[in-house]
């Protein structure tokens, strides 16, 4: 694994948007709930907004103290925008020990991208590539092995843009690339990935729905782009109830069964089973810093 051991980010299962030109909303997202924070320079910020945007996330950065760091993150301009993509790196080189806990680098497809960046900020600073492209999708397994790389992240609207896919609600024709997303970073050793947003904040079903789907397709962790899903993403993304109560009967009746295999509910649970059971057992919320 490529990104530090136990980093708080690894464990974040809601990353929420605030836009770089709004200052104050910094505050409010650190307190909102949300595992981690996620900065942006890039899509939410217009053009012109884009220079105060990197001093208001500077300043703030600099004033953060105790341990509320290790839950910020910056999303920086893509290499398509060749202009904001440098001023990105002179920004970050001029940060110093500023530097957020992690950076979010859009439209990755190049370790190459990846290197550049982490060179900018000359420090180990954690980076998520936001696969939202075809050239992304093939390199997916480059993209979680490169140095520094702690999570994968998926970019769905901008995924299908970029393919030219008209998906439904229930997103079935993305199914290849989440599962390709979620092997790659367990081939890597990486944490489990980060699913894209759900653009509609005042449809909580739809939010669940997609929230469920990210959880049974093996994802850790969503984008958010309001404060409000984000208690939506954290119980969809926990076991039930029902689950933990399962697991709790299946490790009593393993002692009992003194390791071989058994029936429980008429089905058979074996070592695949036990370990299913143990890792829902093992689940822990994120903790959240107090300090700012």
């Amino acid at each position: 694994m490529a990104g530090p051991a136990g980093h708080a980010l690894a464990r974040a299962r809601s990353l929420l948007f605030v836009p770089g030109h709004t200052p104050q909303r910094f505050d409010r997202a650190l307190a909102s709930g949300a595992d981690a924070v996620i900065l942006d320079l890039e899509d939410a910020v217009a053009p012109h907004d884009k220079p105060v945007a990197r001093e208001h996330v500077a300043a703030w950065l600099r004033g953060l103290g105790g341990t509320a760091r290790e839950r910020v993150l910056v999303r920086l301009n893509a290499g398509d925008a060749p202009d904001e993509h440098a001023a990105d790196l002179a920004w970050l080189r001029e940060l110093g020990t500023a530097l957020p806990a992690g950076l979010v680098v859009p439209k990755a497809a190049s370790v190459i991208t990846l290197d550049v960046i982490a060179q900018a900020a000359g420090a180990p600073v954690a980076l998520l590539p936001l696969v939202e492209s075809a050239d992304g999708w093939a390199a997916a397994d480059a993209l979680a092995r490169a140095p520094q790389v702690l999570r994968l992240v998926f970019g769905h609207l901008d995924f299908q843009l970029d393919l030219g896919l008209a998906c439904g609600p229930a997103q079935d024709e993305l199914l290849p690339v989440r599962l390709a997303l979620v092997a790659a970073s367990r081939r890597a050793g990486l944490a489990a990935p980060v699913d894209g947003v759900s653009p509609d904040i005042h449809d909580e079903t739809l939010t669940q729905a997609d929230v469920a789907r990210s959880r049974r397709l093996g994802f850790g962790a969503k984008l958010c782009i309001h404060p409000s899903q984000v208690p939506l993403v954290h119980a969809g993304l926990a076991p039930s109830e029902a689950e933990l109560d399962w697991a709790r009967r299946v490790l009593q009746a393993n002692e009992q069964a003194a390791g071989a295999v058994f029936q429980l509910d008429g089905r058979m649970v074996d070592a695949p089973v036990l370990r299913k059971a143990e890792r829902l057992l093992d689940f822990q919320p994120f903790e959240h810093s107090r300090s700012t």
